[in-house]
């Protein structure tokens, strides 16, 4: 139960997409079945969120549109939610690249806040981006329970900033398809935040 004053938040990552392994920031492909179906086991029959808030990525916002008219729970877009741009990588397999680019694909997985992919986000304006909706989430629900979302890297930039995890440290949270974590916020009077981990890489919610 959420307390008065409260704020919970559901993190969710989106199910398998179709297209395979790949590097997938902008590329816009749907849910396959099975990862329409992780989502949906993940989620359960939970109708307690006060509101859904999803990436407009269609492996996202085609799950959070279905469930949100199912559930008659309200629903907002929020394009500070997107994954990463892997520019010239986007579409592309970790095997195609270790074969094409293996320097530059090896230093972006050593220091991805140095190296960016070619034609892709700069990690710096990706964090930033990511970050200040989350700001401007906390900012308008102070209480209540939230359901978000979103992609593994979007998640792991807010699951760092509530631990406090340094951005070297990232890529050590596990993040598999529809995994779901939750986080707890409580504010004393002066406004200040006290975010907590409850769980993370839930698989279904009871």
């Amino acid at each position: 139960m959420t307390k008065p004053g409260e704020l919970q938040i559901d993190l969710l990552r989106h199910g398998e997409a179709q297209g395979g392994n790949c590097l997938r920031g902008r590329t816009d492909d749907p849910l396959t079945e099975d990862g329409w179906s992780q989502m949906e086991q993940a989620v359960g029959q939970q109708q307690s969120w006060n509101q859904i808030i999803s990436s407009p990525a269609r492996r996202c916002a085609d799950f959070a549109t279905s469930h949100a008219n199912q559930r008659d729970i309200p629903l907002g877009l929020d394009s500070d939610l997107w994954e990463m741009d892997f520019g010239n990588w986007e579409g592309q397999t970790i095997s195609d690249l270790i074969q094409s680019e293996p320097d530059t694909l090896s230093r972006f997985w050593q220091n991805p806040m140095i190296q960016i992919p070619p034609g892709g986000e700069p990690f710096a304006e990706f964090r930033q981006r990511v970050l200040n909706g989350w700001q401007q989430l906390l900012q308008k629900h102070e209480s209540g329970r939230l359901l978000v979302i979103a992609h593994g890297g979007p998640i792991r930039l807010i699951l760092a900033e509530v631990l406090d995890i340094p951005m070297e440290n990232l890529l050590r949270l596990e993040l598999p398809h529809a995994a779901l974590s939750r986080i707890r916020i409580s504010r004393d009077a002066n406004g200040t935040l006290y975010p907590s981990l409850v769980f993370h890489n839930r698989s279904r919610l009871e």
